[in-house]
């Protein structure tokens, strides 16, 4: 131990602080249900493994690192000493004893990343800095970090390379159908990946009301006098249940292309992550150890996994998770169900046109699907 009562894993430097740490945490304590089943099930995915293998061999990541070595400024106690000390921060929290290299490069779009194969580094962009205040962008670094525990930079890294390899290939016929279905994978989990993040991000700055500013900025820009964080997530309750199926269906489309989940589905999700009872446990000292992960079980996991999206579509007000969750629980009209779900979509009768054959208002079962 240090004077200062600081252990000596390389963070001894770390300024003094009122929040908690938290020893020997497992990446297993913040880590969505929905972020490990999607991974899996992405290692399940044929030609995975494949793919991997020759990518972790071919990727040329000593080539990324002089990238941002030669053109962007490295963090250190010379250059961005306050993002610097915010990593170590970071690190001492969720005890990372190995601090990953910080670079920020010149980009006026708000974004950060943790990428590498063989050893993980944060990337922040001056449009991020130049947005965030501190506590916020406390929450950020935390986030990176936290990526970086769960050991997620390597599939982020290989989802930038096969992202830019499929748009080189495109041309080919069914050249890129392979390539973009790892794709596609990767970013449903790269979504949920971000959910976990997130927590790690509330773990590090333990301020709930930071991270929400940040989300609100990411989403509306830097005019916190103009947003207010109860009407921030009015539109994610709203979100969540708008429209009818088309609407469901027009969710999903959007959100395929992107490698993030919207900014006010993750405000939401963090808030309520924040008020359950797993994570006052966590702030009590009471989380999963690293020294027990390897007696974890595989099945617990996808059991776990499983309740999770259970209960989202139990209580997501969305039209097609409703449909879903009555179906799961016996109830019966389909057909009538679907139509009305899609009422408008095509040119059908009107609400008020009288009930047709097979309609369940007309008393008599629908067997038209």
């Amino acid at each position: 131990m240090s004077e200062d009562g600081h252990e000596q894993n390389g963070h001894e430097n770390v300024p003094s602080r009122q929040r908690r740490r938290f020893p020997g945490i497992s990446s297993r304590t913040y880590e969505h249900p929905a972020d490990r089943s999607a991974l899996v099930a992405l290692r399940k995915l044929s030609g995975f493994d494949t793919v991997f293998k020759a990518l972790s061999g071919l990727l040329p990541e000593r080539s990324l690192r002089l990238l941002f070595l030669s053109d962007s400024v490295r963090v250190s106690e010379a250059q961005f000493s306050h993002l610097n000390d915010m990593l170590r921060d970071a690190c001492y929290i969720l005890d990372l004893e190995k601090v990953p290299p910080m670079y920020v490069t010149q980009d006026p779009q708000p974004n950060a990343m943790c990428i590498g194969l063989d050893e993980p580094i944060i990337v922040v962009t001056t449009g991020l800095v130049e947005l965030l205040d501190e506590e916020e962008m406390r929450a950020v670094v935390g986030h990176e970090v936290g990526h970086a525990l769960s050991g997620h930079a390597v599939y982020r890294t290989i989802l930038l390379f096969l992202t830019n390899l499929a748009l080189r290939v495109a041309w080919i016929p069914l050249g890129n159908l392979a390539i973009m279905a790892i794709v596609t994978a990767l970013r449903e989990w790269f979504r949920k990946s971000e959910l976990s993040a997130d927590r790690a991000g509330l773990l590090v700055g333990q301020d709930l009301q930071a991270s929400m500013r940040g989300l609100m900025k990411i989403a509306g820009g830097n005019h916190l006098h103009e947003m207010n964080v109860d009407a921030f997530l009015e539109q994610a309750e709203e979100y969540d249940a708008e429209g009818d199926l088309r609407d469901s269906v027009l969710k999903i489309l959007n959100v395929l292309p992107r490698t993030h989940p919207f900014a006010v589905v993750r405000a939401a999700e963090l808030k309520k992550w924040a008020a359950t009872r797993d994570y006052q446990r966590i702030m009590d000292g009471h989380y999963p150890r690293r020294s027990e992960d390897k007696d974890t079980s595989v099945s617990d996991s996808f059991r776990e996994s499983a309740s999770s999206y259970a209960s989202d579509v139990k209580q997501s007000k969305d039209p097609l998770m409703k449909l879903v969750s009555d179906l799961a629980g016996g109830a019966g009209d389909l057909g009538g169900r679907v139509r009305r779900g899609f009422a408008g979509f095509t040119s059908s009768a009107p609400d008020d046109a009288p009930p047709r054959e097979g309609d369940p208002e007309d008393g008599r079962p629908d067997d038209s699907v």
